[in-house]
C-alpha cells in the first residue's frame, strides 16, 4: 500500500506532466487547427478563464466531497479531455476544449493542495515545497516527452492519447492511499467545529494572495518572454534563448527539493522575504547587464527565489484557514489560488503591452519591481501573523523566525 505522502507526490508530478505535454505541442496544434497568432491567443485564453472562474468555487467542492474525490475525478477527467486536444479542428475547438482543461486542473490544483498540507500536518513536517518540486520536475518530464514525440513524428492525438493513458494508470494506483476522504454521516455525539470568517474578511490571507499573485507574474514573465527576451535584447539565437527556461524551471525545481530543512532552519516568513529578494535581484540583473551569459544567471536566480512562494502561501493559507480541531483549510486555499490565477491571466497580455509600448527591456524591468513587492508584502503577512489575526500553528520542530 502507497503512503499518503508518495500518492500526493505522483498527483503533483501528474498535474505538472499534463501541463507540460500539451503545452510543449503548441505548435503543432496550431498547424493542426490553422490558427493565426490572434487566434491561437485566444484559444489558449480559454485554459486561463476555464482557472479562474472555477477558482473560487474548487476550495468548497473540496470541502463538500473530500479532496481524494475531487482529486480522482478531476485528474481522470482532465487525462480523458487530453486526446481532444489532438482531434480539435478549429481554433474555436481548442480554446472550448482548453476551458474544459482549464475548470479541471484548477478544481486538480486546490485539490492537492489540500491535500499536502493535511499529509504535513498528520505528519507534521513541512512538506510543501517538496510536493511542488514534484510538480516542477512534471513539467520538464512532460515537455521532454513532448520533444522526443514530436522528433518521432508522433501527431498530438497519438501523443497526447498516450500520455492519457499512462495518467489514468498512475491515477489508479493511487487514488486509494490519497488523503481526503469524505468524512461521511457524523456521530450523534459528534460536535462540530464553528466555521471561521470567510477567506475575503481575513486580512491576512489577501496579503498572502497579494504575495502569490506577484510570484505569478514574475514566473509567468519569466517562463513566457525569457527566450523572446534573450533573442531581441541580447542577441541570442533561438535554440541558445531556450536554454533560458530550461535554466529558470530546473533551478524551480531543485530549489523546492530543499524546502524542508530551510523551513525548519529560516521558517517560512523569512525564506519567502528572501526568496522575494534573489528572484528581484536575478530579474534585475538580467535586465540591466546588457550581457546574455549574465542574464542566463539572471533567470536562474529568479527560478531560485520563487521556487517556495507557491508552495509555502498555499500552506500558510491553510493554517489560517484551519479549525481548532484541525479541519478546514479548503476554503482559504481556494481564495488564494482565485488570486494569485489572474496574475497568470494578466501577466503575460501586461508584459506584451509594455513591450509594444516601449521594449521587452522595460517591461522586464517592471516585472523585477513586481517581484520585489513580494519582500514588503511578506512582511505586513508576517506582522498580521504576529499580531494573531489569524496564528497558523506551525510544525512542532519548524522554526517559525521571519
Amino acid at each position: 500500500m502507497l503512503s499518503a505522502r508518495t500518492a500526493v507526490f505522483v498527483i503533483f508530478v501528474l498535474n505538472g506532466a499534463t501541463y507540460g505535454s500539451w503545452a510543449a505541442r503548441v505548435p503543432a496544434l496550431t498547424t493542426q487547427v490553422g490558427a493565426t497568432e490572434g487566434t491561437l491567443g485566444l484559444a489558449l485564453l480559454g485554459s486561463s478563464v476555464g482557472m479562474v472562474l472555477m477558482a473560487p468555487f474548487a476550495g468548497r467542492i473540496c470541502a463538500r466531497l473530500g479532496e481524494r474525490l475531487v482529486l480522482a475525478l478531476a485528474s481522470g477527467l482532465a487525462s480523458l479531455l487530453l486526446p481532444l486536444l489532438g482531434l480539435a479542428g478549429s481554433p474555436v475547438q481548442l480554446g472550448v476544449v482548453l476551458f474544459g482543461m482549464g475548470l479541471l486542473v484548477c478544481l486538480w490544483d486546490v485539490a492537492m493542495n489540500v491535500a499536502a498540507a493535511e499529509v504535513g500536518r498528520v505528519l507534521d513536517r513541512p512538506l510543501m515545497p517538496q510536493f511542488h518540486s514534484g510538480f516542477s520536475f512534471g513539467g520538464l518530464l512532460g515537455s521532454a516527452a513532448a520533444g522526443l514525440a514530436a522528433t518521432a513524428g508522433w501527431s498530438p492525438l497519438r501523443h497526447l492519447a498516450a500520455v492519457a493513458v499512462l495518467s489514468l494508470a498512475a491515477i489508479g494506483l493511487v487514488a486509494r492511499a490519497l488523503p481526503g476522504a469524505a468524512s461521511g454521516r457524523p456521530t450523534p455525539d459528534a460536535v462540530p467545529a464553528a466555521p471561521g470568517p470567510a477567506p475575503i474578511r481575513q486580512p491576512v490571507l489577501w496579503l498572502l494572495a497579494g504575495i502569490a499573485l506577484c510570484a505569478a507574474i514574475a514566473e509567468g514573465a519569466s517562463s513566457d518572454w525569457s527566450a523572446l527576451f534573450l533573442v531581441t535584447e541580447r542577441g541570442s539565437g533561438e535554440g541558445a534563448a531556450a536554454i533560458a527556461f530550461s535554466g529558470f524551471a530546473v533551478a524551480m525545481a531543485l530549489t523546492r527539493l530543499l524546502g524542508e530543512p530551510a523551513q525548519r532552519r529560516w521558517g517560512p516568513f523569512r525564506l519567502l522575504g528572501t526568496g522575494a529578494v534573489v528572484a528581484a535581484v536575478g530579474l534585475a540583473t538580467a535586465v540591466l547587464v546588457p550581457v546574455a551569459a549574465t542574464a542566463y544567471a539572471g533567470f536562474v536566480l529568479a527560478g531560485m527565489g520563487l521556487a517556495f512562494a507557491f508552495p509555502l502561501v498555499m500552506d500558510l493559507a491553510s493554517r489560517v484557514g484551519r479549525r481548532p480541531d484541525g479541519t478546514g483549510g479548503q476554503s482559504a486555499i481556494g481564495f488564494v489560488t482565485a488570486v494569485s490565477y489572474t496574475g497568470f491571466l494578466a501577466g503575460p497580455p501586461l508584459v506584451g503591452g509594455l513591450a509594444q509600448a516601449s521594449s521587452l527591456t522595460v517591461s522586464m524591468a517592471v516585472v523585477a519591481a513586481v517581484a520585489a513587492l513580494m519582500a514588503p508584502t511578506v512582511w505586513l503577512a508576517h506582522r498580521a501573523v504576529r499580531r494573531g489575526a489569524a496564528e497558523p500553528s506551525q510544525p512542532a520542530r519548524s522554526s517559525t523566525a521571519g
